[in-house]
C-alpha cells in the first residue's frame, strides 16, 4: 500500500486559516439567529493551539488579543469566502451592510473589548485593517489590508507602498576576507544585542560605497534575514508619510524578517534632519551606510569602517575569477590592481565580460589583457558618467604640435602613471601614507594651444578614460558646496584610475587673498581640499589654466608637473595646417606656408579648417584657399579680431 502524500506547508496553512474562519462564521450565525439555539459550538475563536502558520505568527508578533484576532479574521472572511458578506448583512439586520464593522464585532464575537478600536491598538497601529468612510467609527465599513490578506493566505510579499522606495539587496556568494570579517562582526553584534527597542543602529562608514551593501547583505544572510535598502533621497519628506513608512516597515521587519539599510552615501544638508529622525525610530535591525558617521543619533549605535578589498585581496579575486586565463595575462594582474581599485562584484563582472568576449583559446595573450583592461574601465564608468563629461579619445602623439621640452614632460607624466606599481610598491616609495603619491599636473597656456588635446593623448597612450570637469561649474557661492561637489567627483573616480581634467582652474585657484570673512576662509579650504585629493588620487589629475600668473605659487609647489603650452610660432602653425585636414578631405592649392601667417592657435586653426570644409562641400568643390579665407574672416569676427595685411597679403 503506497504512502499518502505528505501535506505541504501551504496546504496546512490554508486548512488552518479555513478552520479559524469557520469559528468566526459560527459566531456570526449565532448572532444573526439567536433564537435558533447555540448550534454546534466548536472551538472558541483564538483558542486553537498556535503553530508555525501565518495566522498564528502574525497574532503573536503583534500581540493580538483573541477578539482582535477574530476581528482580523472577520475582515479576511469577506475577501476569502463569498458567503461572508451576506452573513455580515444578516448579522447586522441590514441588507445594505454586507461588510464588517466594529459594531458587529463587539456584538457578535467573544471577548470583545473597546480598546481594540483605538488607533494605538495593534489592528490600526500596524494598519492590519482599514476603516472606511462613515459618520460613526463603530458603523464604518472595515477592510483587511491587502498585504495582511496575502500574508494570511501564505503568499507574503513586500508591501507595494514600500516597493518603490525600498529595494532588495541580494547576498553575494562570497566576500574578500576583510569584508567577510566585517559581515561576521555585524552578525555577532546582532546575536549579542538585547531584543526590542535596544537594537543598535550599525553604521557602515568609509569612502567605498560599492562595498557596503554586499557586506550588509552577507551579514543578513548569515542570520537568515533579508535586506532592503532605502536611499536617503527616498526618505519620505513629511512627518505623516514617515510615520506611515515606519509602521509599514515595522510589519516587514517583524513578519518577513527583513533588515533595512539606510543608504546615506549622498546625504544632502536639508535631508539630514529627516534621515536622522527616521533612523532613530526604525523598528528592528537597521544599518546605515555613510561616507562619514552620522553624528547626533539618539539611539544606541556601533560604527564599522568598511573598505575596498586591499591589493592582496584584489589579486586573489582576479586570479580566482579569471581561472585558467590568469596565467595568460603574464603579470598584468599587478597592473590591474595598481590602476583599478574595484569591489569584488566589479572584479567578478569584469572577468565575466572579458572572458565572454574571447573568441577562442588561441586568441593572443595581448588581446586578452586588453579585453580585461577595457572591462575594468567599463565597470568604473557608471558613477563618474553622471558627474563629468567623458571625452572620446581620438588624438595621438602625431596630432600634438608642441616644442620638444613639453613633449618630453608629457612623456614623463605617462611614464610615472605606468610605473607607479614598481616605484611605490615594489621599490617601497609608497611607504605607509598616501599623501603625495598622486600624480598631479598643471597645463598652462592660452586658449587653443593644445591643453585638452595633450590630456587626450595621455589618456589614449595609457588606455584610460578621460573626464573633463569644468571648475567654473563646480565652484559654488554657497559655503561648503564646492568641497562637496569635488568630493563626489573624486569618490566616483577612485576605483577606476581615470584621468581627471579640471578645466578653468582660475575659477578656484587665484592669488591667495587676505581672509576677510568666512567666504574667503572657505575658498582657501576648498583649494586645499582639491589639492589634497589630487595628491592622494590613485590616477592622474590635471588642472588647466589660461593664465598661469593668476595662480598662487604656494599652490603650484604642490603640483608634481607644470607644463607650459606656448602660443605656436609660424613653423608650428604650418605643421598644424599640414596635418589639420584628414586624408580623405579633397583639397586643391592649399599653401600651408601662407596659411601659417594666420596668427591663431591650434584650436582656432581647427575651427577655420572645419568651416572651410563645409563651405567647399556646399559648393561641391575641393577645399581651396578661398574657402579658408572666408572661414578665417568668420572666425576672426567671432573673436572680434581683424585680419591684417601681413596675414593675408598675397593670397586674399
Amino acid at each position: 500500500m503506497s504512502e499518502a502524500p505528505r501535506e505541504t506547508w501551504a496546504e496546512a496553512n490554508q486548512r488552518r486559516l479555513m478552520a479559524a474562519l469557520e469559528s468566526v462564521r459560527r459566531a456570526l450565525e449565532r448572532h444573526a439567529a439567536p433564537d435558533e439555539g447555540p448550534g454546534e459550538a466548536g472551538a472558541e475563536p483564538g483558542r486553537e493551539p498556535s503553530g508555525a502558520y501565518a495566522l498564528d505568527f502574525l497574532c503573536e508578533a503583534f500581540g493580538l488579543s483573541p477578539f482582535e484576532r477574530s476581528m482580523l479574521l472577520l475582515c479576511a472572511g469577506v475577501e476569502l469566502e463569498s458567503s461572508f458578506g451576506a452573513l455580515c448583512a444578516a448579522a447586522q439586520h441590514d441588507p445594505r451592510r454586507p461588510y464588517p464593522t466594529f459594531s458587529l464585532g463587539l456584538a457578535a464575537l467573544p471577548g470583545a473589548h473597546w480598546s481594540a478600536l483605538s488607533p494605538a491598538a495593534p489592528l490600526r497601529r500596524w494598519k492590519l485593517i482599514e476603516v472606511g468612510a462613515g459618520d460613526l467609527l463603530t458603523q464604518s465599513p472595515l477592510r483587511i489590508d491587502e498585504w495582511a490578506l496575502h500574508y494570511l493566505a501564505g503568499v507574503p510579499h513586500l508591501d507595494e507602498r514600500l516597493q518603490g522606495i525600498a529595494e532588495p539587496v541580494p547576498a553575494p556568494p562570497e566576500l574578500p576576507p576583510s569584508q567577510e570579517k566585517a559581515a561576521r562582526r555585524i552578525a555577532a553584534l546582532w546575536a549579542s544585542a538585547p531584543q526590542g527597542s535596544d537594537w543598535p543602529a550599525i553604521q557602515l562608514v568609509g569612502e567605498a560605497p560599492a562595498v557596503k551593501r554586499p557586506v550588509a547583505a552577507r551579514a543578513c544572510a548569515a542570520m537568515g534575514l533579508g535586506l532592503h535598502a532605502l536611499r536617503a533621497a527616498n526618505v519620505p519628506p513629511g512627518a505623516d508619510e514617515r510615520e506611515t513608512f515606519l509602521r509599514l516597515w515595522g510589519r516587514e521587519a517583524v513578519l518577513s524578517r527583513q533588515v533595512l539599510l539606510l543608504d546615506a552615501e549622498e546625504l544632502e544638508g536639508p535631508e539630514r534632519a529627516r534621515v536622522l529622525a527616521l533612523l532613530e525610530r526604525i523598528p528592528g535591525l537597521v544599518l546605515a551606510a555613510a561616507r562619514e558617521p552620522l553624528a547626533g543619533l539618539r539611539r544606541p549605535e556601533v560604527r564599522l569602517d568598511v573598505r575596498r578589498p586591499d591589493p592582496d585581496e584584489q589579486r586573489t579575486l582576479w586570479r580566482a575569477h579569471l581561472g585558467g586565463w590568469s596565467s595568460s595575462l603574464n603579470g598584468r594582474v599587478e597592473s590591474l590592481v595598481a590602476h583599478f581599485s574595484l569591489s569584488a562584484d566589479s572584479i567578478r563582472s569584469a572577468c565575466a565580460q572579458a572572458i565572454g568576449e574571447i573568441s577562442s583559446e588561441a586568441e593572443s595573450d595581448e588581446a586578452l589583457g586588453e579585453l580585461v583592461w577595457d572591462a575594468c574601465r567599463a565597470q568604473a564608468r557608471s558613477r563618474l558618467d553622471d558627474l563629468a563629461q567623458r571625452i572620446e579619445l581620438s588624438a595621438g602623439w602625431e596630432d600634438l604640435i608642441l616644442p620638444e621640452p613639453q613633449r618630453q614632460l608629457l612623456a614623463q607624466i605617462a611614464g610615472q602613471v605606468r610605473q607607479r606599481p614598481r616605484v611605490y610598491d615594489a621599490w617601497g616609495f609608497g611607504g605607509a601614507g598616501i599623501r603625495g603619491l598622486g600624480i598631479s599636473a598643471l597645463f598652462a597656456g592660452p586658449s587653443g594651444t593644445g591643453k585638452t588635446m595633450a590630456a587626450e593623448v595621455l589618456a589614449r597612450e595609457l588606455r584610460l578614460d578621460l573626464y573633463r570637469i569644468d571648475l567654473s561649474q563646480v565652484v559654488s557661492k554657497y559655503i561648503g558646496e564646492t568641497e562637496k561637489n569635488l568630493r563626489r567627483v573624486f569618490d566616483a573616480a577612485e576605483g577606476g584610475g581615470s584621468i581627471l581634467l579640471f578645466d578653468e582652474a582660475d575659477a578656484l585657484f587665484g592669488k591667495r587673498s587676505e581672509v576677510k570673512d568666512s567666504h574667503d576662509r572657505y575658498a582657501n579650504i576648498e583649494v586645499s581640499y582639491l589639492l589634497q585629493r589630487m595628491e592622494s588620487y590613485r590616477g592622474l589629475a590635471i588642472l588647466t589654466t589660461n593664465v598661469k600668473s593668476a595662480l598662487d605659487p604656494a599652490f603650484l609647489r604642490r603640483l608634481r608637473f607644470v607644463v607650459s603650452f606656448p602660443f605656436p610660432d609660424a613653423a608650428q602653425r604650418e605643421e598644424i595646417w599640414r596635418r589639420i585636414f584628414p586624408s580623405r578631405t579633397p583639397t586643391e592649392g592649399l599653401e600651408t606656408g601662407r596659411l601659417a601667417r594666420l596668427n591663431v592657435a591650434g584650436g582656432t586653426i581647427r575651427n577655420i579648417a572645419l568651416h572651410a570644409a563645409f563651405l567647399a562641400a556646399e559648393a561641391d568643390e575641393p577645399v581651396r584657399m578661398a574657402h579658408v579665407l572666408c572661414a578665417a574672416r568668420g572666425e576672426y569676427a567671432k573673436l572680434e579680431k581683424t585680419l591684417t595685411e601681413a596675414e593675408i597679403g598675397g593670397w586674399a
